[in-house]
């Protein structure tokens, strides 16, 4: 099996042993303690489940800089995102000193970690700007990311960390929450040598699902983990638990037996594009799989990447070596009227515009929103009967 990022073994933060996790509990009672960002504790869950191996906690003023400038740690360590606790009170807050996590996530905000204190530090406007400049490649606050990385404060809490839980993924998701551990275990399990990652956010239409099956034949892999994203997204995106049973549905019906994996990860969006693409790159590598499919705008938001940068990335600043992982390079998919099938447009040179079945992600919102059928070219019938379900739903909620 492909070996995890910068290590030879998994390398997850989660407490697993009870009586360990136990006295942990017990301790932190007596800490002082810290509301964390939602941003820290999606970084707090992925810590402990093994997806940010090797990494042991979050990065200090140096690293974050580094990361965002070079991608690689000081230590060597080769990252695309810094991996920060920020927040704008750091009372009580001291070198050396351990504090105690607490989720905002989850009610009565319980203890998800604990830290120990290696340094607290103060970003400047200018670090602040040069971070979601060189991560984000944009300042404007309308970026969904850059709003949420701006908001979270100035001082940067460093030092490991030792998880207690992974937030309410577990209990919200108990069908489809993994860790790279229980992933890696599973692909094991099955005999899996070859292991093709499919990223998600969004319910899979048609395109979706022929490009899983695309890259499935393309690289000869044993199966497909189907990974959605569980955490914080943007207002309007559809919601986890309809995206999970629309994909539940389509895999069902539509792909062979014992062939698909669907998982999910807590973690919240960043919609930074290119920078992201790496980012679940090395955490699909650590969940053990051999390729990830990066198409058209992945992991992008609005205008603000150009439609196959999140591909170019891995050949223009990733160095060689750095991580194991392949990447599947993925043309827009749409499906031919001439062809009667799914096909990537640049496999189609013959094709006009008119000869695809196209809709923007906008058009589909607005014919699920006024109860439209979408055309069977564009979304299986079953699939789309949930997500008219729930936009029905909505619709009914606030009237």
């Amino acid at each position: 099996m492909i070996k995890p990022h910068g290590s030879d073994s998994l390398m997850p933060l989660l407490v697993d042993d009870p009586a360990r996790l136990e006295a942990l509990r017990t301790e932190a009672e007596d800490m002082p303690s810290m509301m964390l960002s939602s941003a820290a504790a999606a970084n707090a869950v992925m810590l402990g489940a093994g997806y940010f191996t090797p990494l042991q906690g979050f990065m200090n003023k140096a690293d974050a800089l580094a990361v965002a400038e070079h991608m690689q740690t000081g230590s060597g360590v080769f990252w695309p995102v810094p991996v920060v606790n920020l927040t704008a009170d750091d009372s009580g807050i001291l070198p050396g000193s351990r504090i105690a996590l607490r989720d905002p996530n989850v009610t009565g905000h319980p203890v998800i970690a604990i830290q120990d204190i290696e340094a607290v530090e103060v970003l400047s406007e200018e670090d602040v700007d040069f971070i979601a400049q060189q991560v984000y490649r944009t300042n404007d606050e309308a970026h969904p990311g850059v709003a949420t990385f701006t908001s979270l404060g100035r001082v940067l809490v460093s030092g490991p960390i030792q998880v207690l839980n992974l937030s309410y993924f577990e209990t919200d998701f108990p069908e489809t929450f993994r860790t790279a551990v229980e992933i890696r275990s599973e692909i094991e399990k099955r005999g899996w040598e070859r292991v093709v990652a499919f990223q998600t956010r969004n319910p899979m239409h048609r395109a979706h699902e022929e490009l899983c099956k695309m890259a499935l034949e393309a690289v000869d892999a044993d199966g497909i983990l189907i990974h959605m994203l569980l955490g914080k997204l943007k207002p309007g995106d559809i919601p986890a638990d309809v995206r999970d049973a629309a994909i539940r549905k389509m895999v069902e019906l539509y792909f062979p037996p014992n062939s698909v994996m669907i998982t999910g990860y807590g973690f919240d969006m960043l919609y930074a594009g290119p920078r992201e693409a790496v980012l679940h790159a090395l955490f699909r590598q650590n969940a053990g799989c051999t390729h990830l499919i990066v198409g058209r705008d992945h992991a992008g938001v609005g205008d603000y990447y150009g439609a196959f940068d999140a591909q170019t990335i891995f050949d223009e600043s990733v160095p060689d070596g750095a991580m194991e992982i392949e990447i599947f390079k993925a043309d827009h998919t749409a499906y031919s009227k001439k062809l009667n099938k799914v096909v990537m447009m640049r496999d189609a040179p013959d094709h006009a515009k008119e000869d695809f079945v196209l809709l923007s992600g906008t058009r589909v919102r607005e014919m699920l929103g006024a109860g439209e059928d979408l055309p069977v070219e564009f979304a299986r019938p079953e699939v789309a009967r949930i997500l008219m379900d729930h936009y029905a739903e909505e619709a009914a909620n606030s009237a």
